[in-house]
């Protein structure tokens, strides 16, 4: 068996991980991430990356570079309810040096990230390489066991970091309990195509018994169709074809364009989960990310959410592991600072869920009420939830140094 060390060994290539990585590299601490795929190529991931995220780019002196790669550009928000359009959210007045959210594929933002964490030397990112257990001294996890093509790996490490997703193998290694805060649907991913007159169409649809959110994505629609939870299974008896016709029932601009749907394969399902760890770390080891909590798509916030973990994780652990003093202490600081807005971003999520999601998936007839009327009407009212879905709650800092900027100075 091949064994390597390191000082923070991550678990997991997503946006948690490659952020986390990106840090802790850049204020000298070494880490090797782990991703058990060959590449970031997967479609149906978050691909709205949120002005709280778009923030931390602009602490790291990257957001220029973000903008020129090719990206859509969201700074207002509405859908549809029943017959009527909703203004929902106003981006524009958000602070901060991007006032919009931008629509870039996740495999593009993942390869955005790591680029930009290759200069630092101590980032190290082991494509295949698929974390299995955890190596243990005692009561301690001081490890990794993991395979890559060239066999079983050992991979040594003061701090190990789950970042590998809401079916986190090494949280379940862990024995951490997880609460299930539940779900009444799932989600139906696929790919319509979007026309130059497209871009002031609704970001989707509520009518009884379906709903449908479309986000932008260059040539196409990147379409999310809600269902009831373990409805999978009826729609594909019922046929393609008439899932085809639900779907140009529910926005009729995408009725002529559903022949790019030729198989099931077309569409993924995602199995909604709302989940939350009680306690994120063990000596040795920390939970983040959806490894951590589980967000529901709504609001498109889990990819941000994530982030936030790590510029919080890096902030607070940089110089406890650049110093070799890494303590259990130090651990818990992350579970305390980010486990607040994690409930508060999810007691709304569950409220969303509760309220509209449930209720219309059930077949009643969502109705715009007073609230969504004066929302639409009130331009002012429209800041408020762009600050919610923007920004979040607790949006966090970049608090972690360069080293490389360090070593210039000296």
């Amino acid at each position: 068996m091949n064994e390597i060390a390191t000082t923070c060994c991550i678990a997991g290539g997503g946006p948690a991980g490659v952020m986390l990585g990106y840090l802790l590299a850049r204020a000298g601490v070494g880490v090797v991430v782990l991703e058990k795929h060959a590449d970031f190529l997967r479609d149906f991931r978050g691909d709205t990356v949120h002005p709280s995220t778009l923030g931390v780019l602009a602490e790291l002196g990257v957001l220029q570079d973000f903008l020129e790669r090719p990206h859509q550009k969201l700074d207002r928000m509405s859908g549809m309810v029943g017959d009527e359009t909703i203004r929902i959210a106003d981006l524009r007045h958000l602070p901060g040096p991007a006032k919009f959210v931008a629509v870039m594929p996740q495999w593009d933002f993942l390869n955005f990230l790591s680029e930009k964490a290759d200069k630092y030397p101590d980032y190290h990112l082991r494509m295949r390489t698929e974390a299995l257990d955890l190596v243990r001294e005692g009561d301690r996890i001081c490890g990794v066991l993991a395979r890559d093509p060239d066999g079983d790996l050992t991979v040594r490490a003061d701090l190990v970091v789950a970042a590998d997703g809401r079916h986190s193998t090494l949280r379940a290694r862990a024995g951490l309990e997880v609460d299930d805060l539940g779900a009444p649907m799932d989600v139906l991913w696929l790919r319509l195509p979007r026309r130059p007159g497209d871009e002031t169409a609704p970001l989707g649809r509520l009518m009884a018994g379906r709903m449908m959110v479309l986000i932008p994505r260059g040539e196409y629609f990147q379409c999310a169709y809600l269902i009831r939870k373990g409805g999978a299974e009826a729609l594909r008896q019922a046929g393609l074809d008439a899932f085809k016709r639900d779907i140009g029932e529910v926005v009729p601009l995408l009725r002529d364009r559903t022949d790019a749907l030729t198989s099931w394969d077309d569409v993924k399902l995602l199995t909604v989960t709302v989940d939350r760890l009680r306690n994120w770390f063990k000596p040795g080891l920390l939970c983040i990310g959806d490894a951590a909590h589980a967000m529901s798509p709504v609001g498109g916030v889990g990819i941000n959410l994530a982030i936030q973990d790590a510029v919080a994780t890096a902030g607070l652990l940089w110089r406890p592991l650049r110093e070799r003093h890494l303590t259990t202490a130090d651990l818990e600081k992350v579970q305390r600072r980010r486990g607040w807005p994690t409930k508060v971003t999810q007691q709304a999520q569950l409220f969303i869920q509760k309220s509209v999601i449930a209720p219309t998936l059930a077949g009643h007839q969502p109705r715009a009420g007073w609230p969504a009327r004066v929302l639409d009407r009130v331009e002012l009212l429209q800041r408020l939830p762009a600050r919610a879905v923007g920004l979040g709650v607790r949006p966090e800092h970049v608090r972690s140094p360069d080293a490389g900027a360090e070593r210039i100075v000296a």
